[in-house]
């Protein structure tokens, strides 16, 4: 007879921040911006008149502690508004996972990237500065 012991109860999982989402530094040209994009494997890249800058940028980073073999689900929160430090807003769309949700878990920590698009206005609307901001993400044990 072979028999498997129950998992602890209640499961327990945490979520820690290793690396926050940041989009790295940019400038737009005389038209109305449009998007940068983070994807969750760290590339970077942009649409309409937005020009990269050479700099640092990442996606975001958690490390999830969990028995291996939990299954996650990762829900993103709505979008979010960022403030910038002279003005103006842009809007924070997250993004996908990596891995995809759901994931199991492979140890007793799990790395999990998520990535996300700035809607970015026009020069105008969004000044040069540096915008923040928080979002959500709830990371949900099945």
């Amino acid at each position: 007879v072979f028999a498997q012991a129950k998992p602890p109860m209640p499961i327990k999982v945490t979520v820690s921040t290793f690396q926050n989402l940041n989009f790295g530094t940019f400038c737009y040209g005389s038209g109305s911006g449009t998007t940068v994009t983070i994807d969750p494997f760290g590339s970077r890249s942009s649409t309409g008149d937005i020009i990269l800058i050479s700099s640092s940028f990442s996606a975001a980073l958690y490390d999830v502690e969990a028995i291996p073999g939990t299954i996650i689900n990762i829900v993103n929160g709505p979008d979010a508004i960022l403030t910038g430090s002279n003005g103006g807003t842009m809007t924070l769309h997250v993004g996908n996972s990596n891995p995809q949700s759901p994931c199991v878990t492979t140890g007793a920590h799990t790395s999990v990237n998520i990535g996300g698009t700035l809607q970015v206005g026009s020069s105008g609307a969004n000044p040069p500065g540096i915008y923040g901001g928080t979002f959500s993400v709830t990371f949900i044990q099945e």
